[in-house]
């Protein structure tokens, strides 16, 4: 986030501090709502957009559809209003990042951590589908991950609710992110909620592989793919794939929305099932229509990202007009005398050029594969042996790929695996390290994480924070190992740590770091803790926290005072007076009045003042300085001896 430059108040409450993103019909700032002291997120309408009817209403739709939705994984709506002509809606800030920066640069998730988000989302999705809200823009860059690993979906900008009969795009386009349309989104057809899951399902696609099912030049050429062209199956460019999690994409991307899942609660309830090890229902099923072949990769662009009107996919061509023919009848004996030759031609040489599709033969034994593709007409020319986690003499990949066009008798490479790889590897310590740190770790050692979501938060625990590990760091291993990584699960309350004696700058670093935000600073006199350093934290040490709290910081404003005691009298002996003030936390310094200043009654020793009045305020551990009564001077008699001589 970056600070703005013109601080503006909205409404007389909501001040604008820092700019956090643009999108396609509005800019998100980060706000302080003056009425509640509380930071949130504010959505203003860009000002060309304001003047326009049309949009100000979807802008209202906005607020309207996702204020009536509460739920967990969803980012609620506060407020919406207008001010001097610009519209803004007031959402939560949420203290996080988007599944958008994750992915940045291709990167992908583990299969067992990308299942947990999507279903997280289709939590989310189904209840606003049952509230009859359709979101309509699904992607990475509308799903929220907060510090602690809790999911949520926002931006319901071209939401619109199920049972509305008018449509706020224009004629001939329809509004959306092309790299995650629905086929009959992108047709301009009716849409419920199985167009949401095909939109999640691309999603989960590209966690898995690091990029969507289809790329394009311009939007219209992605969208015309998700009507049109085949959907390529995630393990053709990340072989490591799980085929169940893979069974669950595919089904979500039907191309058909009869072919899908028919509810977001199915697509989640799927997810949950591999999560936890159980079979999943879609690897049962015969497999959703995926048409006739797998599509190509083009080069990689990001034309169809950014949410925005895309022309519809009206189908088939009707512009051609028919042209009649004097000669009609000439060019119908043409056609039959082609086709005649086109057929003999046929017969001759089917045998040996028919076109076919190439069998899918990965995880086949290669003794099982190569007679496939013999049956099939097909030559295997090459077996190569590579390192693969799959059983040993298992095919992990071929040449062609599977589904692609071949014709009958052309050579295949068959890749067939090795076996799981032995090399020996020391387990590497990852707890305390953030979650995506400790995969990342694990995978640079060619080692297998597997995340398990605890709701017991022992001392010290903080979110998206490895807590154990299972096998333990140090422990001698083997590549391919599987280490299960324990992290907090999303809404458990955890023990706030202490940052007493620590300065201001690391004690808020460690807060943000703990998924906490620091919401103002207090001070406090300290007898403890020298000034400036933090004495304490409200909640206090120990004290349960969730992910998200505002902590109010306590610092030093150095020593408190204390009440002096009175230790002047001829009762007080230094040894008594110096007792007294140290059990107030004061310190004694003692001198020795002048002769003649004490009375004559007072003992030797004794307090005779002291250098701040009892009853009176001092530093806490100063020094009182205390006049003791001198010893009396000796008094010299000489004693005179009367000597009597007798005589």
């Amino acid at each position: 986030m970056e600070p703005v430059s013109d601080p503006r108040i909205y409404s007389n409450r909501y001040q604008v501090t820092h700019l956090i993103a643009r999108g396609g019909m509005a800019t998100v700032y980060r706000a302080q709502d003056l009425l509640l002291n509380r930071a949130v997120a504010l959505k203003i309408l860009y000002p060309e957009l304001s003047a326009d009817p049309a949009f100000v209403e979807r802008f209202r739709r906005e607020a309207q559809a996702a204020a009536n939705l509460s739920h967990p994984n969803i980012v609620p709506v506060f407020d919406w209003g207008e001010d001097d002509g610009t519209y803004f809606i007031v959402m939560e800030l949420v203290d996080g990042t988007s599944l958008a920066e994750v992915l940045r640069g291709s990167r992908i998730l583990t299969a067992s951590r990308s299942a947990t988000i999507v279903a997280q989302v289709a939590a989310a999705l189904g209840y606003a589908h049952r509230s009859g809200v359709v979101h309509r823009d699904v992607k990475p860059g509308n799903i929220l991950i907060t510090s602690d690993g809790q999911v949520k979906v926002t931006d319901f900008g071209i939401a619109q609710a199920v049972s509305s009969e008018d449509h706020l795009a224009e004629e001939g386009s329809v509004m959306g992110t092309a790299t995650y349309f629905s086929p009959e989104q992108a047709s301009g057809e009716a849409v419920d909620g199985r167009s949401d899951v095909y939109s999640l399902g691309v999603v989960l696609f590209e966690m898995l592989v690091g990029r969507p099912p289809f790329i394009g030049d311009t939007p219209l050429a992605v969208s015309t793919q998700h009507v049109h062209g085949a959907v390529p199956f995630p393990s053709q460019f990340n072989d490591t794939v799980p085929r169940d999690l893979e069974a669950i994409v595919m089904e979500s991307l039907a191309k058909s929305p009869d072919q899908r899942y028919q509810t977001a609660d199915e697509f989640r309830a799927d997810l949950i099932r591999f999560t936890e090890g159980q079979p999943v229902r879609a690897a049962g099923l015969g497999g959703a229509f995926f048409g006739a072949d797998a599509t190509r990769a083009v080069s990689v662009v990001s034309a169809g990202e950014r949410t925005q009107a895309v022309p519809m996919m009206r189908g088939p061509r009707t512009d051609v007009r028919r042209h009649r023919s004097s000669h009609a009848g000439v060019i119908a004996t043409v056609i039959i005398l082609l086709l005649a030759l086109g057929g003999l031609a046929y017969f001759f040489l089917a045998k040996s050029t028919a076109v076919t599709s190439m069998p899918d033969v990965i995880g086949q034994p290669s003794a099982t594969a190569s007679q496939t593709l013999t049956n099939d007409g097909l030559v295997v020319a090459k077996t190569t042996r590579v390192l693969s986690t799959r059983p040993s003499g298992t095919v992990v990949a071929t040449d062609p790929k599977p589904r692609a066009k071949v014709t009958k008798g052309e050579s295949v490479t068959l890749k067939v695996s090795l076996g799981k790889t032995v090399t020996p590897v020391k387990i590497p310590d990852v707890t305390g390290m953030n979650l995506s740190d400790a995969e990342s770790t694990l995978n640079a050692k060619k080692l297998s994480p597997s995340v398990k979501f605890t709701s017991t938060a022992s001392a010290g625990a903080r979110p998206n924070t490895v807590l154990s590990q299972t096998p333990k760091g140090g422990t001698n291993s083997q590549t391919g190992k599987t280490v299960t990584l324990v992290v907090l699960a999303a809404g458990v309350a955890y023990p706030m740590q202490s940052y007493v004696g620590d300065t201001t700058v690391a004690a808020a670093a460690g807060i943000g770091q703990a998924g906490l935000s620091v919401s103002t600073t207090q001070t406090t006199c300290s007898n403890s803790v020298p000034a400036g350093l933090v004495v304490g934290t409200n909640p206090g040490a120990g004290k349960p926290v969730k992910a998200g709290s505002a902590v109010v910081l306590i610092t030093s404003s150095g020593y408190c005072q204390v009440v002096v005691p009175n230790v002047v009298g001829p009762t007080w002996t230094q040894q008594a007076a110096t007792s007294k003030l140290s059990a107030s936390h004061l310190k004694a310094s003692t001198t020795t009045a002048p002769q003649g200043t004490c009375l004559p009654t007072s003992p030797a020793g004794s307090v005779y003042s002291q250098s701040v009045a009892g009853g009176s305020s001092a530093l806490y551990d100063s020094t009182i300085d205390l006049v003791l009564c001198p010893v009396p001077a000796t008094t010299t008699t000489t004693a005179t001896t009367t000597t009597t001589t007798t005589y």
